[in-house]
Order: C-alpha cells, then structure tokens, then sequence
C-alpha cells in the first residue's frame, strides 16, 4: 500500500442507539471523499451486527434510508468479513472463495457503543488496513467519562465536580447513594450513562425527588453513570486535528433550544444554534483551544476529535466536558464547520484524515514486534 491512498472503505451504522446519526455522517463524509479525490466504498453495518456488502451499501447511502437494514435477496448471500495478518476486509459469497476488497484505509464512522469505543479499532488493526481515528486506548479511554476525567484530573485540566456511579452501588441502596450524591454536589446536576454519545440517557436534576429516577434510566444505557454538578456556562466545543502534532480550530458555541443539548436538539427539531466563531475574549479562546490539545494528546489521540466545554458566565473559567472520537460528520456538523471557519473545507478535510490514518500505521509498522539481539 502507498502512500496516497485512493480507496477508502466508509464503515457506518451499527448496532448503538446512534445508528442513525451514523447513516446521515455517512452520506456527508461519501461525498467529501469524492470531493478529496477518493474513491469511497461503503460498507454498512446493520443494526443486528451484519456487514453488508458495498452494493447495499450503496443503495442504502444513495435512497436515504435512516436504518441500515438488509432488503433481502443477494446480499443474504454475501458477508464481509475481516482477514487477520494483513489480509484486510473480505467479501465472502456462500459457495465461493473470499475476494479482498482491496482498501487502502477504511474511514469508521460508527458512533456510539461499538464504533468508537475501541471494539471497531481492535478489528481494524487485526485486519492489518489503516483507519481513521484514535487507536484502541484512546477510543475506550475517551468513550468513557469516567476513565477520562480520571485521566485528565491527573495532567490538571480542570472540569466540574463529578462522580461515578455503578448499578450494583445504586441497587444496594439507592436512598443512600442519592443522599450522598446531593450532599456532595448539591443541586442542580447532570446524570448521564458513561458511556454513550448524542446526549441519550442524559437528564438534568433540579430536586432530590427526581435523582433516583434519573439515576436508574442512565443505568439502563449502561452499567455506570456519571453524575456532575450542573454550572450556569456556555458550551464551546473545538475540533482538533492530527496525530504527534495536532491543531485546534477556532472554538464555537452551542445554544440549545431546550434546557442543554439534547438528542432532539441535535438531530430532530433544529432548534439549536451554532455559533461559529464562538464569541469569546482571545484569552479565553486561546484558553480553550491549549486545553483541547492537552486533552487530546493526554487521552492519547489521533486522527481528529471534537473536544467539547464549558465556559462560565461568571468569570469565563474553562472546564473540559468531554472528547468526542468520531463526532458527527456531516457538512453541516460542528467538527466540519469548526475546520470550514478555520480554513480546511469539507473535502480537504476528509482527504486529510484518511492521510493521517496512514501515515499513522505506517510508523506503527516501523516499530518492532519481534525480540532482537542486542
């Protein structure tokens, strides 16, 4: 494999409550690819966990279907599957021999539980093909808001008081956790499932009479949550872009239409305003964008991430929210509109992550796998 990669399989669906959102990602990075000047193959996932071939998957991008879902016929005949060792992705016909499909990178656009939670980069790097995005590590580590605050408290990037909450701690005795969860960070507060993306599972709690239930439906997205005390600031999220040496856009501000941004917000009503540039003082968006680096390489990234925060009314103090490893992609996105204000369009943009992507396993193909003499 060169160095210009030319085809790039676009991997999208999947089995998370994002699937949806992944289709739409999709649709908008086919068409930056062609713009870059590559040839996209697509390879939907299905909500069940199929991959199906790049036929279907074609159709499903080209007719604006919401739901990967196999129509039946040929393609239950056809499964894609991957070639440990460096074979890549494979098709396989029921009867006949595997063909590769002959990928120079594949670009996973698979939100949510199993696309960016490092499960698909474990794959990926079995399959010996280079992808887009952070590695293992940095998928997992990021995808889960406990284990990131944890890592980024520790290199100093200030955020809001928080705690974790596990279901087996809350079954016991969910009286008592509640309790401790208002004394501790008092009133209001965000529960959220550790887990998880789009603002699903998340609630905001104003009393004490409404934490257990909210507690108990972030723990039905996921076997811990996340619990933080609610602040009056501005959301301002930065996109950030590269591996060793990465750059950070301009940041911009999200207004919700609702009380915070919710699923609905982002993907149903339109409501939501983005504001791009976000209207800061230049130190405190100077301010956000060296804590988005420091985030990003201290989650160990690569590739790109939205690296999202607030920023308080009173005195503009930054506080990291979260890392976003494989935010939304479309035109219109934040993470693509971020690059657009900052001087990368649509369809550089694309063609750069996939460069990345390559280079970045190239270098890990340098390193060595086998004990040598000294």
């Amino acid at each position: 494999m060169g160095v210009n990669p030319a085809r790039v399989g676009l991997l999208f669906g999947g089995r998370s409550v994002e699937h949806e959102v992944s289709v739409v990602s999709a649709r908008g990075i086919a068409r930056g690819l062609r713009e870059g000047g590559l040839e996209a193959v697509p390879i939907a996932v299905s909500p069940d966990g199929r991959w199906l071939s790049p036929e279907l998957s074609a159709t499903i991008l080209g007719d604006g279907r919401a739901v990967a879902e196999p129509s039946g016929g040929e393609d239950d005949r056809v499964r894609i599957a991957v070639d440990p060792g460096g074979g890549g992705l494979v098709r396989i016909r029921t009867g006949g021999p595997a063909e590769p499909l002959a990928l120079d990178a594949v670009f996973p656009i698979i939100h949510g539980w199993g696309g960016e939670d490092g499960r698909l980069q474990g794959l990926l790097e079995l399959s010996g093909l280079p992808y887009v995005g952070a590695g293992v590590c940095g998928s997992a580590v990021a995808m889960d808001k406990e284990m990131a605050r944890a890592v980024l408290e520790r290199r100093g990037v200030p955020m809001v008081p928080w705690r974790a909450v596990r279901a087996e701690e809350f079954d016991d005795d969910p009286g008592r956790l509640c309790g401790d969860l208002a004394a501790e960070l008092g009133f209001p507060m965000f529960v959220k499932p550790a887990n998880g993306g789009s603002s699903v599972g998340i609630r905001r709690v104003r009393e004490a009479s409404t934490l257990a239930d909210a507690v108990r439906h972030a723990l039905e997205h996921d076997r811990k949550a996340v619990v933080e005390r609610g602040v009056d600031a501005r959301e301002i999220e930065c996109a950030v872009l590269g591996n060793e040496r990465p750059e950070a856009s301009i940041p911009g501000e999200i207004v919700p239409g609702a009380e915070f941004y919710t699923y609905e917000d982002k993907y149903l009503d339109g409501a939501a305003e983005l504001r791009v540039p976000a209207a800061l003082e230049p130190e405190i968006a100077e301010r956000v964008r060296s804590l988005a680096i420091v985030a990003y390489r201290g989650l160990d990234l690569a590739g790109m991430a939205r690296v999202d925060f607030f920023v308080e009314r009173d005195g503009g103090r930054v506080l990291f929210n979260e890392a976003n490893t494989l935010p939304g992609f479309t035109p219109i996105s934040m993470y693509s509109k971020l690059w657009e204000a900052t001087g990368v369009p649509y369809g550089e943009l694309v063609r750069r992550l996939v460069e990345l992507a390559v280079r970045r396993h190239a270098a890990a193909r340098r390193l060595r796998t086998r004990r040598t003499d000294a």
